[in-house]
């Protein structure tokens, strides 16, 4: 059984940082695309960051290049993000996932969350102005 967890999340002010863990077990692929999606109060979920970890590429939505980073450490099957500059907007439940069978249609579709099955339960981040 597939099980992601996240921890990390919490309350900042604008300008802040915060570092995101996502602990990935049950998992049959050893590389695989991983993603991270977040879901603001009355909105849809919007993928934030993904990460091809056999290449180590990389994808972020335009809204958080430059102040965050996904990374990924094989030996402990985690991925992390780390949230730098973070502004009032940023606010939403955060969520990691992973594809059904370990990588997804095309890279176009990297920050589409249609293209993960498993997810896990979220974490709250939370960032006053």
């Amino acid at each position: 059984q597939v099980q992601l967890v996240e921890s990390g999340g919490g309350s900042v002010q604008a300008g802040g940082s915060l570092k995101l863990s996502c602990a990935v077990a049950g998992y049959r692929y050893v590389y695989y695309w991983i993603g991270w999606f977040r879901q603001a109060p009355g909105k849809e979920r919007e993928g934030v960051a993904a990460m091809a970890t056999a290449s180590s590429s990389t994808y972020y939505a335009d809204s958080v290049k430059g102040r965050f980073t996904i990374s990924h450490d094989n030996a402990k099957n985690t991925l992390y993000l780390q949230m730098d500059s973070l502004k009032p907007e940023d606010t939403a439940i955060y969520y990691c996932a992973v594809p059904g069978t370990g990588t997804i249609s095309r890279t176009q579709r990297a920050l589409q969350a249609s293209e993960y099955k498993h997810w896990g339960q979220g974490t709250q981040v939370t960032v006053s102005s």
